[in-house]
């Protein structure tokens, strides 16, 4: 029988191959995961008897495109946190960003630029759905090397324009994942008038916007408003996962031009999975509730200043602008993952199993990722651990 080649060439995703990196071998202390950047702070106490009280939704066919209570508390949130204002009929309710990152692709991506396969382009290390998003339409994927020489996002200057003329989509994470590097407004205004000029669309994956140390990100939907861009250049997605802490109840969102979540919602009455309706309750009350916002904020600010006394004299060490991942140097990443799991028991990912070989070269190869989501004195210990394993 044949099997489709398109993902032949993927390597293991990263989490099973940092199993196989590890596993093998015996922890050299009490194990400590600082890999997932899965959030374990408490999410808000109302999210249980907000559930119960909606469970009747359970009985029912959800939503697809999201309920009007969902829409209108996404959009109320919009106008709150960048001043500006997205109708209801702009938004996509999604069941984890994941899913609109990947099926954006499939609803907007066209099947050819130029008389060529499209090129999407993506930060190079990134999210690794943006890749397979653009094998599935058929396009291909181009690295942008997001460096400590390029600010940890593209040089935007150094594309060429025979790329960007074949570009039909440009993935861009801010805060990224994983250097949290934050996209600023004039960086923003830049990307979205090559869009203009060049004509392609930008997918902005905003996930981690509420985790910040001083200012908060600025907003590609902002920045597109204040500049008058065609609200079809623009799709932007933000979820609950990482604001409030709720990465298991797969609560997401896009927003863009009018005719571009008309295409989504369309692809999705065929082949999505819409939120449960008492999920989405939940969902509505989470994004009009700020309080719980701030205080989980303001326990990653107690973070940020451990991994500054902790780690601030490595070399070469960058303190992150927002997210909650540190981007840390080493010599090679694999072989100081398999060292800090031997000998101290502490799991952080190699940075290589994020990025892809360009020209022979892996961005994400001289580092390492660490969560910063466990408890506070639990991060000062793997931090600590990590320094003396690594550094001296």
């Amino acid at each position: 029988m044949d099997f489709p080649d398109r993902f032949s060439d993927l390597p293991e995703y990263a989490f099973p191959r940092l199993r196989s990196l590890l596993d093998s071998h015996k922890p050299g202390g009490a194990p400590l995961a600082m890999t997932i950047g899965e959030p374990q702070h408490p999410y808000p106490d109302w999210v249980g008897p907000t559930i119960a009280e909606a469970a009747a939704g359970f009985g029912k066919y959800p939503v697809n495109e999201g309920s009007e209570m969902l829409l209108g508390a996404i959009s109320g949130w919009i106008s709150r946190r960048y001043a500006i204002a997205v109708a209801p009929e702009r938004l996509l309710a999604l069941n984890g960003t994941r899913e609109g990152l990947y099926n954006a692709a499939m609803a907007l991506c066209p099947e050819a630029k130029g008389g060529q396969a499209p090129l999407v382009l993506m930060p190079n290390p990134f999210y690794q759905v943006y890749a397979v998003a653009a094998l599935s339409v058929g396009a291909e994927p181009r690295y942008l090397p997001a460096t400590h020489e390029t600010g940890f996002l593209p040089d935007l200057d150094a594309i060429a324009p025979e790329t960007l003329d074949r570009t039909a989509i440009f993935y861009l994470c801010s805060p990224s994942n994983p250097q949290g590097a934050v996209a600023s407004e004039a960086y923003l205004k830049r990307l979205l008038e090559l869009a203009e000029r060049h004509d392609f669309r930008v997918f902005a994956d905003e996930c981690y916007s509420e985790i910040w140390r001083e200012t908060p990100p600025p907003g590609a939907l902002a920045v597109a408003a204040a500049m008058g861009a065609d609200p079809e250049r623009l799709v932007v997605f933000n979820s609950l996962s990482k604001r409030s802490n709720l990465p298991g109840l797969r609560a997401g969102f896009a927003a863009g031009g009018p005719e571009s979540i008309r295409r989504m919602r369309q692809l999705r009455n065929y082949a999505g999975a819409p939120l449960p309706l008492p999920l989405q309750a939940v969902a509505a009350k989470a994004w009009s509730d700020e309080a719980h916002v701030i205080e989980n904020r303001a326990l990653y600010a107690a973070k940020y200043d451990i991994a500054d006394a902790v780690l601030g004299d490595v070399p070469g060490y960058a303190a992150p602008e927002a997210g909650f991942f540190l981007w840390l140097p080493v010599a090679d990443g694999e072989a100081a993952a398999l060292k800090a799991w031997r000998e101290t028991g502490v799991r952080v990912l190699p940075g290589a199993y994020l990025g892809r070989d360009v020209n022979g070269e892996n961005p994400g190869k001289g580092y390492v990722r660490v969560a910063m989501v466990a408890p506070a004195n639990e991060m000062q210990r793997g931090l600590e651990t990590l320094r003396d394993c690594l550094y001296d």
